[in-house]
């Protein structure tokens, strides 16, 4: 919770209505609105120019990433409505960890009926965090069960786009619902790509090692974008006979590839993936993803193992940044 209250919620409205540059640390009062300042910050909302509205939700969204300290929820909540798209979707990006029940309907409403096609697979994506909570008993299992039961009914619809049917696959993958099985199994074999990319993220998401032929058969698809998604189920399933598999992709041609393999090994562990990833941090020719491995090998709990850490340049190769930039 961040709120030092340096500047009043009228100094914040007047600051982000005028033309001047935004302000981050006004943003950040904008965290814990009591329901005064919420009121306040509703009034005045609307008489912002919609570029510079979604500037502020973007900057709120990326915020909220990177600190857990800052609640903008009762913000997010309000632009869910408001009448741009795309702070709609900023808003919806800043609630993508949410637990706020009361914010379910709401987004419920965007995923079936927004205007915009964007919104709606934004608002479907967004729901799959809910159903994580629910399998997670992070939050009352009965909250999910309407969550689930709304994102296959768009799934049925004939009238349902296929980026919001593709949303709806992918926030389902790890429900426990007896269809979702069948829906997973349905949208791989009609055989259409991007289905079946969204398909693969949901087997992974459903971490059921009944899929780990087709993930392993992906692995080697031409298609990069379905070759990262191979690895990352294979990630989220955590079978060690994705290793093998999974060592060939830390040399594929695309480095985002590599990077998600990796990524992959680290969540599985064991001893062929602790001897991959430690020879990718003293490979000479391996240095684009140094940093990815030494981030695999710490998730491990393995950092403090024998490997000869003398051999790597810690110097050089921390400085640079092995994942690219969003």
């Amino acid at each position: 919770m961040i709120n030092e209250n340096k500047y009043t919620i009228e100094d914040v409205m007047n600051s982000l209505r005028s033309d001047r540059p935004i302000s981050i640390p006004m943003l950040f009062q904008l965290s814990d609105l009591s329901p005064d300042e919420l009121d306040h910050f509703c009034t005045e909302w609307s008489g912002i120019e919609e570029e510079r509205r979604r500037v502020i939700i973007r900057h709120l969204a990326d915020i909220s990433e990177e600190n857990f300290q800052v609640d903008f929820s009762e913000v997010f909540s309000h632009c869910l409505a408001d009448e741009a798209p795309s702070v709609r979707m900023a808003s919806l990006d800043g609630l993508w960890d949410t637990d706020r029940l009361a914010l379910i309907d709401p987004i419920i409403r965007l995923m079936e009926s927004d205007a915009d096609t964007e919104v709606r697979s934004l608002a479907a994506a967004t729901l799959g965090h809910y159903v994580l909570m629910g399998e997670w008993q992070q939050i009352p299992y009965e909250n999910i069960s309407p969550i689930v039961e709304r994102l296959i009914g768009q799934i049925d619809s004939e009238e349902t786009p296929q980026s919001v049917k593709r949303a709806a696959l992918e926030s389902l993958g790890a429900a426990s619902h007896l269809r979702v099985s069948s829906l997973i199994e349905q949208a791989y074999d009609e055989g259409d790509p991007d289905m079946q990319i969204s398909a693969v993220f949901a087997m992974g998401r459903s971490a059921d090692a009944r899929w780990l032929p087709i993930i392993i058969d992906e692995m080697l698809n031409p298609t990069m974008e379905m070759r990262i998604e191979a690895a990352r189920a294979a990630g989220e399933i955590g079978s060690s006979d994705f290793i093998p598999n999974l060592a060939e992709l830390v040399w594929d041609e695309e480095l985002e590839v590599r990077l998600m393999a990796i990524a992959a090994m680290g969540q599985i562990g064991g001893d062929l993936a602790e001897q991959v990833l430690q020879d990718l941090v003293i490979d000479p020719e391996a240095s684009d993803v140094h940093n990815a491995a030494i981030e695999a090998i710490e998730e491990m709990g393995w950092l403090d193992s024998d490997i000869d850490l003398s051999l790597f340049d810690w110097e050089n190769d921390l400085d640079n940044d092995a994942f690219p930039s969003a």
